[in-house]
């Protein structure tokens, strides 16, 4: 019988849950850039074997929220952790969660009734006193002995892989055998474009930039694809179009290469930058732009 489950990658910001999921996948599902928090919203990416088919969930890190933004970010979490057949815990092994950090991960944690394992993530930039203190934590918090890897570089990922094959329940397979991916590819061309922002500019304006696919016209050489960037402020509108309009040609530039890579195609992409004040912190707007918040969140 085969097995078949949910796999969600939980973890605080920066963690390196995005690269353990590309690296599962041997391809790039998700943005990976050195600032924290860039992933916003729950990203699946499929792996099948044989026998074995693991549905792997990105989610956002979990932190303390001080915005609608953030809590929506923090319930894409917890619902993961909720759903999944197996819980997979990512910890920096170069920057260890501290004692208050700690409680947020097993405070969230106690919300899964499934298996939950401890990755160890970054070993090859650790050391020796952190990975030990780490393990015992792990050990005597989680009741589990965690895996050391380096996702980056692809190092113990097989280790967890087998035990994943062993843990994952008898099912058939959720997904054709094919599939590496749920999203639409509109969904995956406006994270293309996120990450270069997050590439291209600095302190707060990437954090303040939503990115919306309006329009994706297949079937045409080269491929349409119109994209709003939502900001918040009309200072932040200038910073995005740079001098005579020279950022966003580049933002446009790199963003187009790397969606043409994933794609297999030329596209033409057309980006509008717009002003959307605080939307950040209105419930109307990133209900709008396609985020889930608590229900008990004020209007």
């Amino acid at each position: 019988m085969p097995r078949a489950g949910y796999v969600a990658l939980v973890g605080l910001p920066n963690a390196g849950k995005s690269t353990l999921l590309n690296s599962f996948m041997d391809q790039t599902l998700c943005i990976v850039t050195p600032k924290a928090q860039t992933t916003w919203k729950r990203i699946l990416g499929i792996r099948t074997s044989d026998q074995t088919q693991a549905v792997f969930i990105d989610t956002p890190g979990l932190l303390q929220a001080d915005n609608l933004l953030h809590e929506s970010m923090v319930k894409e979490s917890q619902e993961a952790i909720k759903d999944a057949d197996i819980v997979l815990l990512t910890v920096d092994g170069n920057n260890p969660p501290n004692k208050s950090e700690k409680i947020t991960l097993i405070e969230n944690l106690s919300l899964s009734e499934s298996p939950i394992e401890v990755i160890i993530n970054k070993i090859d930039l650790a050391s020796p006193k952190k990975i030990s203190q780490l393990t015992e934590w792990a050990v005597s918090e989680l009741n589990c002995t965690p895996f050391g890897v380096s996702a980056l570089r692809g190092h113990g990922l097989e280790e967890v892989w087998s035990q994943i094959e062993l843990a994952l329940p008898e099912s058939p397979f959720l997904y054709p055998e094919d599939e590496i991916g749920s999203a639409p590819v509109r969904f995956f061309a406006a994270e293309f474009i996120r990450e270069t922002i997050f590439e291209q500019y600095s302190q707060e304006v990437p954090y303040a930039v939503y990115v919306s696919i309006e329009e994706y016209r297949e079937g045409q050489d080269p491929v349409y694809v119109k994209a709003n960037l939502f900001v918040e402020k009309e200072s932040q509108k200038m910073i995005i179009l740079g001098k005579r309009g020279r950022s966003v040609k580049k933002l446009g530039e790199l963003s187009r290469r790397k969606i043409e890579h994933f794609i297999g195609e030329r596209i033409y992409l057309d980006l509008w930058v717009k002003v959307l004040p605080n939307w950040r912190r209105k419930k109307r707007d990133l209900e709008r732009l396609g985020f889930h918040l608590p229900k008990s969140d004020p209007k």
